[in-house]
C-alpha cells in the first residue's frame, strides 16, 4: 500500500513538473532587435537581439503569418524592432513584431543602432548625387 501511494505520489509530482515546463515553453517572451545586415532571406534575418538584457547575434525566424506582415515585407538593415515570440535553438522565432524608433531600444541596442545608422547614412550618401 505504502509503495503504490509512494508511486502515484512521484507520478504526480513527475507530471506536474512536465506541465509546469510545457506551459513555460509556450510563453512568449519580449526581444527587441536591430537588423544588422540587409536580409536576403526574409524567413531568417540576421539580427542583434536582446532579450533580458543580453545581446547576441542570432537569426529571427518568421512564420508564414509574420512574413505576409507589411513591417516585415519592407525590412531592411538597422529597422528596430520589438519582437515577441520564443527562443529556438536556431534563433528566435517571431510571433509578433512592431516597427519602433531606435530611441525606445533598450540601452544595450542604441549604440549598435546608432552606429548602424550612421554607417548606412555614410553608404547612401555619396549615391545620392
Amino acid at each position: 500500500m505504502r509503495l503504490s501511494l509512494t508511486l502515484l505520489g512521484c507520478l504526480l509530482v513527475g507530471l506536474g513538473c512536465v506541465g509546469t515546463g510545457l506551459a513555460m515553453a509556450e510563453e512568449d517572451q519580449l526581444a527587441y532587435a536591430v537588423v544588422s545586415e540587409a536580409p536576403k532571406d526574409k524567413a531568417k534575418v540576421p539580427a542583434k537581439v536582446a532579450i533580458d538584457g543580453t545581446v547576441s547575434d542570432i537569426k529571427l525566424l518568421a512564420s508564414e503569418t509574420i512574413l505576409g506582415n507589411l513591417i516585415w515585407k519592407k525590412l531592411e538593415i538597422c529597422h528596430a524592432l520589438k519582437l515577441e515570440g520564443q527562443r529556438a535553438g536556431d534563433g528566435f522565432r517571431v510571433s509578433s513584431v512592431r516597427a519602433i524608433d531606435a530611441s525606445l531600444l533598450p540601452m544595450v541596442l542604441q549604440g549598435f543602432a546608432g552606429d548602424c545608422l550612421l554607417k548606412k547614412a555614410l553608404d547612401v550618401a555619396p549615391l545620392v548625387d
